[in-house]
């Protein structure tokens, strides 16, 4: 075409040069008509060639772009009929008014004109109903990817069949690393003999080096009692379908032998990056180590975190070292500060209290001014009776402060402490924890997700009966300059009373010996009982909710409020602390609207069900035996629904965050 068009300028030019030639020989004629005529005879020539020159390739032209538009007409029509992209048109009532070939066979049908999208793929409705402009769908075992043209009506199908399959294989041949920690191999091998530490060994190592050959696992022993494993996302997809088994192998098998050990596995996947992987493994371990061990805990890059097993009750220490290093640590760490501000969780129970009167003693033995946050307006009536009898002590009352206080009297040099929870959300008064750099956490509870950020010193026990446990503990290894008392020796007790129920859950020997401190440096055990007492219209409430109650499934009793019902937070866990102590019942869930309108529920189990993975899986936490969370936004029947959900799935292979 380019070229053509240059011939014709050329052409043109001639025409030019052609006319200016014609017109000199017309004045040429005037004087001499026979040298006239011959130079137009002469001329007629030339221009007759270059007309039919013109004309001919003015029709060629044509030609080629009548040629030209019927071939892209043809290309279209081919495109849509045989291009490997489906193409659907509906109407408003969602028939197919048109569909391409490809698209028909990949329905398996020779047509699909005239049919209702309800009966061939039902599956497109929500998308065209939502107005979604994209979103890949599977279709008679084919993934598509479709764009919904809405103003059209018009679906384009584009099969990204293979494209999924080579991202799957790609994702399922990502490297993963897990770091396996023998939880308690140095305490059952002290005083072992050679001859029975390597029996044990040998159990140990071939259980697991079976367990890896089976599952396509490289397994690496690096010390007495850790194992390094690399495998790919596959095979850990294929261990979380089977929950890690060989938690409950190593545990069984062991404990045949009399030496119960147990396993904890920190699992770091989801990126490429080795020491990534590496750094992420070793976090997943601190985790499931921090909530007890005998777990396996998989730390995914964006945050999330996956729980298996975590079936026992934690396996307690016979070591007093941990809490000798810990209260040398605080008693540093107090010395260094201007004063100590102690705050539990929101709506505090006795322990948390009890905990909080403990520190404020230490902080008092190293010579510092303690004080406690205390919100009056959240209290149960067993503490307010505590706060009661405080007021007969002004020394001891005067150190409860509220939160604005608290935030009026912080400096820079301030220690806090927050004693019975690690999760920010779950504090007095947040704004604290931003406000002082200086934290301390004590905690007995099993370590989630959400965690007080940079703590100066945590110490977390999960195998401690309660938080006053492991703060009389730290009262122990303190300077003797003050007496602990009688009333501060009291409140510890009361929480350790409360959380064991009475000494019948959770309670080691170690809770024992604290509780025998206590009672050596004046706790009154008449006054505990005054504390817990409960009065006649808390029994009545109470006796409310658990008329309610019905059996989900053998052992599993669930008591739900009416919607017009309001209970606190301790009133529905004493109706769980009660139901567990019906015949049958192994685990207790109660659920009521709060006085704030929020959902809580309350989950009691007697070790056999783990009923804070349950409660995780509803956002909340806890220990395996004592959980609960809280629900917003939904009816009670909802809120039910969503609690028998988790419980199924617990039981039906569901046990994860």
């Amino acid at each position: 075409m380019p070229a053509y068009l240059e011939k014709r300028s050329l052409r043109y030019l001639l025409y030019g040069l052609m006319g200016l030639t014609f017109l000199v020989l017309s004045v040429l004629t005037f004087y001499n008509w026979v040298f006239g005529l011959i130079g137009l005879i002469a001329l007629f020539f030339p221009y007759y060639y270059i007309f039919e020159v013109d004309r001919k390739q003015r029709k060629e032209v044509e030609d080629y772009i009548a040629t030209l538009s019927y071939r892209v007409k043809k290309v279209g029509e081919e495109a849509l009929m045989e291009m490997p992209i489906g193409i659907m048109l509906i109407n408003d009532d969602y028939f197919i008014e048109w569909a391409n070939p490809f698209l028909a066979s990949s329905f398996d049908e020779d047509t699909l004109i005239g049919r209702s999208l309800y009966d061939v793929a039902d599956v497109l409705i929500p998308l065209i109903k939502q107005e979604v402009e994209t979103e890949n769908i599977m279709l008679h075992d084919r993934k598509f990817r479709v764009i919904h043209k809405r103003d059209e009506r018009l679906l384009y199908f584009f099969d990204v069949t293979e494209q999924s399959e080579i991202e799957k294989m790609y994702h399922d041949e990502r490297t993963v690393i897990a770091i396996i920690f023998l939880d308690n191999y140095d305490e059952l091998t002290q005083g072992m003999d050679d001859q029975m530490r390597s029996s044990l060994n040998s159990l140990v190592t071939s259980i697991l080096n079976h367990w890896a050959t089976e599952n396509g696992v490289f397994l690496k022993r690096v010390s007495s009692e850790r194992f390094i494993g690399v495998f790919n996302e596959h095979i850990l997809n294929q261990l979380e379908k089977g929950k890690f088994t060989i938690l409950d192998e190593v545990r069984e098998t062991t404990a045949k032998q009399n030496v119960p050990l147990t396993l904890s596995i920190g699992v770091g996947a989801g990126v490429t990056s080795l020491p990534e992987l590496g750094t992420l493994a070793q976090s997943s371990l601190d985790l499931a180590l921090g909530r007890g061990g005998d777990q396996v805990a998989i730390k995914q890059p964006n945050g999330k975190v996956k729980f298996f097993g975590g079936k026992t009750n934690p396996m307690e220490k016979r070591t007093r070292v941990r809490a000798r290093v810990i209260s040398h640590a605080l008693k540093e760490l107090i010395i260094e500060s201007d004063k100590v501000i102690v705050m539990g969780h929101k709506n505090p129970d006795m322990d948390a209290v009890g905990a909080a009167i403990g520190i404020q003693k230490v902080a008092q033995m190293n010579q510092r001014e303690g004080f406690i946050v205390m919100n009056f307006h959240e209290i149960d009536t067993g503490v307010k009776r505590l706060m009661d009898e405080t007021k007969n002590n002004e020394k001891l009352f005067t150190r409860f402060i509220t939160p604005e206080q608290a935030l009026e009297i912080a400096t820079e040099d301030t220690l806090l402490v927050v004693v019975d929870t690690h999760k920010p959300s779950l504090v007095i008064e947040a704004r604290l924890l931003t406000k002082i750099d200086k934290v301390v956490v004590i905690d007995h509870h099993r370590r989630g997700e959400e965690f007080i950020e940079n703590p100066l010193l945590v110490y977390m026990e999960p195998y401690a009966s309660s938080t006053a446990e492991l703060v009389t503990e730290l009262l122990e290894y303190q300077p003797k300059r003050l007496k602990i008392e009688m009333l501060e020796a009291t409140a510890l007790l009361a929480g350790i009373i409360v959380d064991t129920k009475s000494f019948t859950l959770r309670t080691g020997s170690r809770t024992f010996d604290a509780a025998s401190y206590l009672r050596a440096q004046g706790a009154d055990t008449v006054l505990v009982q005054k504390f817990l007492k409960e009065d006649v219209d808390t029994y009545v409430k109470k006796a409310k909710l658990i008329e309610s109650v019905e059996f989900f499934r053998e052992g599993i009793a669930i008591a739900k409020g009416k919607d017009h019902d309001i209970f606190n937070q301790v009133l529905i866990a004493q109706a769980a602390d009660t139901l567990l102590t019906m015949d049958g019942v192994q685990a207790a869930f109660v659920v009521s609207k709060r006085n704030d309108q929020v959902i809580g529920i309350s989950a009691r189990s007697l070790g056999g069900v783990n009923v804070q993975l349950i409660m995780e899986s509803l956002d909340g936490g806890g220990h395996l035996t004592n959980a609960a969370t809280q629900l917003t936004n939904m009816t009670m029947d909802e809120a039910e629904q969503k609690l028998k959900t988790a419980i199924s799935d617990y039981f039906e292979g569901g046990k994860k965050e």
